[in-house]
């Protein structure tokens, strides 16, 4: 039986595809529109989900959308008639998106797909199950906790819960306005960056500054024993403004205007640094008091964990030191992009009522990937010289050397990665142990801000060599970059390009049995230099979506300043770069509001 989950419309549309409980590929629509954070018709992810498994649309039995429009509709029409008449222009806004387009979501979904799709095959699913079941449908466990958090949903904002077997029970929520992400985005766009875009920025901003500003945060949210919270309405605008995100109460309150997005990204203001680390602290407060009280209430030692501020690495990483559950597992998409793993996965177990076998997902090699022949038809096409190295051993040995030698590169190699981190298939890889690698990928490869981090990929066998991480049989966060860690002080000389300004790096652990080359060449590394990492970033440029195929891998080589570009085994140099005008290359344009994600 094949089931087809699909999320879009509000942003990281993405399609994946279940077979008899297994997820069998998954891609998110960026990836092939190059349009970052796409939140169109997953058009072209479904068509990759399909060719992947080599079947028609008919041959699906169900597509499930990932939430309940309706719903969602409802708590829009009453939030705008709440706050009437300053919401006006939401509500403006909100009836043009929804009554065109957003509320007619079974009528699009049989005029986008291919063939054609009986309305009793399309089925929906509530917002925060199919973050749940995205998590622990992909999980190793047969029983554990579950908590979920994010911007919002239909109405709801977060949940705990539990599940067993292939039931899953979520018996808490916490609905809007009042939530974990929306608070967390407000003080992204307050800070100067990007709301949906910069919360990374803020996570990587913090440790500039100090925790000044916890007091006044606790003045505009009121945080419980159990981490339930409340938000003193007066001192947001989200909620009725398609603008802004904050009220002049708040402003008032923190004494400084919201920093200029034109500079948000570009300068360290300690005032803000200040405030990002406070709301980061208070993030974390909420979250780990959302952890104690769910195995307090269910005793349990495994925890699941979902939904968009899932990929909070540094909050994640406190969770498995700081509570008493011994293991956690987070869906390497733990967004809306997941969002369509999730509603398969409950259709399947849940609605169908089909017995879990043994699939795990401990890898997002999920997306699509090309042949040698398919690579070097398309470097013979656009004239583009380059070499081979047939035995991967010499290879492998060949981008040590270059390593070594101060280059940096990109590597394209094997399935697009699931979700939003680059975990080997489309990286851009660099020597850790040169401090100057840093400044290097930020100014002259990403074009990006000066201060954001870099990511450090570890051989599993050696992560507890360089990290602070717990000792356990299988982290699977750690695998998809999920967790920020100390790097050990003896280390951190060692390895300077990737450790943070407070001493940390948001580790991926690089596993044998599921990305054996890239594995392998880190390996190959660490017996050239004594030490097995590599330091790591998404194979894109600022603005730009992860790579998808070797045309993109090539125009993003070309337009930055990186040494060597490696696709497959096949290899080419930095003199021969140039623009392939047909590829299209598409950079996002900034503006995305607050409102867009609400609704």
């Amino acid at each position: 039986m094949y089931i087809l989950g699909l999320s879009f419309y509000y942003h990281d549309s993405a399609a994946a595809l279940v077979q008899d409980g297994v997820l069998i590929a998954a891609a998110e629509e960026e990836r092939f529109s190059r349009v970052k954070h796409d939140k169109g018709f997953p058009s072209k992810a479904t068509e990759f989900c399909l060719r992947s498994a080599g079947i028609r649309m008919e041959d699906v039995s169900y597509v499930v959308f990932y939430e309940k429009p309706f719903l969602k509709f409802e708590r829009i029409m009453m939030t705008a008639f709440q706050t009437f008449p300053r919401s006006w222009r939401v509500f403006r806004e909100s009836m043009h998106r929804w009554l065109t387009d957003k509320l007619w979501i079974k009528s699009l979904i049989r005029e986008r797909l291919p063939g054609s799709v009986p309305k009793k095959k399309i089925l929906f699913c509530d917002h925060h199950m199919s973050h749940a079941a995205a998590s622990y449908y992909c999980s190793p466990f047969e029983k554990s906790a579950i908590m979920t958090v994010d911007g919002v949903g239909e109405w709801c904002t977060g949940t705990m819960g539990m599940a067993e077997g292939n039931k899953i029970k979520l018996e808490k929520e916490l609905v809007f306005p009042h939530s974990v992400g929306l608070l967390y985005s407000a003080f992204t766009a307050y800070c100067g960056f990007e709301v949906n875009e910069g919360e990374y920025k803020l996570m990587g901003m913090a440790p500039y500054g100090e925790a000044k500003y916890v007091d006044k945060i606790k003045q505009v949210v009121k945080i419980a024993e159990d981490g339930s919270i409340f938000h003193d309405m007066k001192y947001f605008a989200y909620h009725y403004s398609p603008t802004s995100t904050l009220s002049r109460h708040f402003i008032k309150l923190f004494g400084r205007p919201p920093k200029d997005p034109k500079t948000g990204d570009k300068t360290l203001d300690p005032f803000y640094c200040d405030v990002a680390a406070s709301i980061q602290r208070v993030t974390e407060e909420i979250l780990l008091n959302m952890a104690n009280h769910l195995h307090k209430e269910t005793g349990l030692d495994k925890l699941c964990i979902a939904g968009g501020v899932g990929l909070n690495s540094v909050a994640n990483a406190k969770i498995l030191k700081q509570t008493p559950f011994d293991e956690l597992y987070i869906h390497p998409a733990a967004g809306d992009d997941g969002g369509a793993v999730g509603a398969a996965m409950w259709v399947y177990h849940d609605l169908l009522n089909k017995p879990r076998n043994n699939f795990v997902l401990d890898h997002a090699h999920l997306g699509p990937e090309y042949s040698d022949g398919q690579i070097e038809t398309w470097l013979k096409e656009n004239e583009i010289p380059f070499e081979k190295v047939e035995d991967d051993e010499k290879f492998f040995a060949r981008v040590v050397d270059a390593l070594e030698g101060g280059k940096v590169c990109g590597w394209f190699r094997g399935k697009l990665e699931w979700g939003p981190r680059a975990l080997g298939a489309r990286s851009i890889i660099a020597d850790p142990r040169r401090a100057e690698m840093k400044d290097i990928l930020n100014a002259k490869i990403k074009f990006r801000e000066a201060f954001r981090p870099f990511a450090p990929t570890v051989t599993e066998e050696r992560c507890y060599d360089f990290f602070d991480l717990p000792e356990a049989e299988k982290h699977y966060p750690a695998r998809f970059m999920l967790f920020v860690v100390p790097v050990h002080e003896n280390k951190r000389d060692v390895i300077p390009a990737i450790t943070h300004v407070d001493g940390t790096g948001r580790l991926q652990t690089a596993v044998k049995k599921s990305n054996p080359d890239y594995h392998r060449m880190i390996e190959l590394f660490g017996e050239a230099t004594g030490v097995p990492v590599v330091m790591n970033t998404s194979f894109n440029l600022k603005g730009e979506p992860i790579v998808e195929n070797p045309a993109n891998a090539f125009n993003t080589f070309s337009r930055s300043k990186m040494d060597l570009l490696y696709l497959n085994n096949y290899i080419v140099k930095s003199e021969d770069k140039k623009i392939i005008e047909e590829t299209r290359f598409h950079l996002r344009h900034e503006g995305d509001s607050l409102l867009q994600m609400m609704s």
